[in-house]
């Protein structure tokens, strides 16, 4: 692909990232460098802003708060039922005994695959938890779905057990994000029509599960495989939406305190979703791929090879490209995308049911998600 002179078109292993830290040492030296007058600033400003408001939130701020609440917890449903069967089992996140054999197939796709699950699930339930408590704190209430925990999950060992919000049995996975985050050409903000094309086009076309349903799903070893190959897609397709939700959500925020918040949460998701593509970038190299799941014909190719390769489907390409934003008349910049604003609580609601995440949940849990994402939509800067 050409590219404007502006812009180097030498190409670093991008999946090295994940493997050093001195650059990122080296950042949050030269952070805590800088002055501190203008956070002072931002301080007053904040500070004579829930005077005028009485150390009450907006409605609409509330509201933005209570849909991200929500969401994760959401996301720490399903994340539990992945750390009871592959995570790392301690006391910081308790439920579950491990299941040996998905953990080891797991593992076939990153030896700290175990780790991974346990911390991001207990950065989803900090997240819940500190969001509700927020808002409890400034009188507003809280999220709460506990009484849709109505699903039955796994049965394999390793399984707690206990009913569920989500389901992670019956999945149909859109993994044109893999495609999205490595065009140079386009933006789904300024071309919302454009098809992105699929990295594993079989989880678009059916279900399939990301978990050992029962112990029976523990072999053939290549179906243990393409289940564990399902979760290292599900994982990052579930975090670049969090990538998106929050910065989209944090653009109608009144209170400086609700904007801090949402960008604060938000660079985790993204962490999470740049961790998790590089593991399902394994999923689909050798030498695990290609694989076919005898079971179902599900296929993960190996994009190393033809048809596949080049840029659009290179594995360790685990960086935003650089890309249009918003408007072609600016440079190109590596930036999240989507971030537009408008209806993307419902957006991220309709996105989450075609996944086949609620599958089996009552009439009245689509109900109660669909008027939490409205209100979030609802919310306008600067209006109570």
């Amino acid at each position: 692909m050409k590219h404007p002179s502006f812009r180097s078109s030498a190409r670093r292993n991008r999946r090295a990232f994940l493997k050093q830290s001195v650059a990122a040492g080296a950042t949050s030296a030269a952070i805590a460098l800088l002055p501190t007058h203008g956070l002072a600033f931002e301080r007053d400003e904040r500070r004579g802003q829930e005077d005028d408001e009485g150390g009450r939130l907006t409605k609409g701020d509330a509201a933005l708060l209570r849909f991200a609440a929500a969401a994760e917890i959401l996301e720490s449903d399903f994340w539990i039922q992945y750390h009871e069967l592959g995570g790392i089992q301690d006391s910081e996140v308790p439920g579950g005994s491990g299941n040996p054999l998905y953990m080891a197939a797991l593992e076939n796709l990153d030896s700290d695959f175990a780790q991974y699950i346990h911390d991001n699930t207990d950065d989803e339930i900090t997240h819940f938890t500190f969001l509700n408590a927020y808002l409890e704190s400034k009188g507003a209430a809280p999220a709460n779905l506990d009484k849709f925990r109505t699903l039955a999950g796994s049965t394999a060992t390793g399984s707690s057990g206990i009913p569920r919000l989500t389901n992670l049995m019956k999945l149909t996975l859109d993994t044109s994000w893999w495609t999205r985050y490595r065009s140079d050409s386009h933006n789904p903000d300024l071309d919302p029509t454009f098809t992105f094309p699929q990295a594993v086009l079989g989880l678009s076309q059916g279900t399939f599960t990301a978990i050992p349903r029962t112990n029976a799903d523990l072999s053939p070893d290549p179906h243990l495989q393409a289940i564990a190959n399902t979760a290292a897609f599900h994982m990052p397709t579930i975090e670049q939406g969090g990538s998106s939700l929050y910065p989209s959500m944090a653009q109608r925020a009144t209170s400086v305190e609700v904007l801090r918040i949402l960008i604060s949460i938000g660079p985790t998701e993204t962490m999470h979703f740049q961790t998790w593509s590089d593991k399902a970038g394994a999923a689909v190299s050798p030498p695990l791929a290609p694989l076919t799941d005898p079971t179902n014909g599900l296929f993960f190719p190996d994009l190393t090879s033809p048809p596949f390769g080049g840029e659009t489907f290179t594995n360790n390409l685990i960086m935003p490209e650089p890309c249009p934003f918003l408007s072609r008349q600016l440079p190109p910049c590596s930036i999240i995308r989507p971030t537009e604003t408008r209806g993307v609580a419902m957006g991220v609601v309709a996105f989450l049911t075609a996944m086949g995440l609620f599958a089996g949940q009552s009439k009245a849990f689509f109900k109660a998600l669909h008027d939490l994402a409205a209100d979030a939509d609802a919310a306008r800067r600067g209006q109570d």
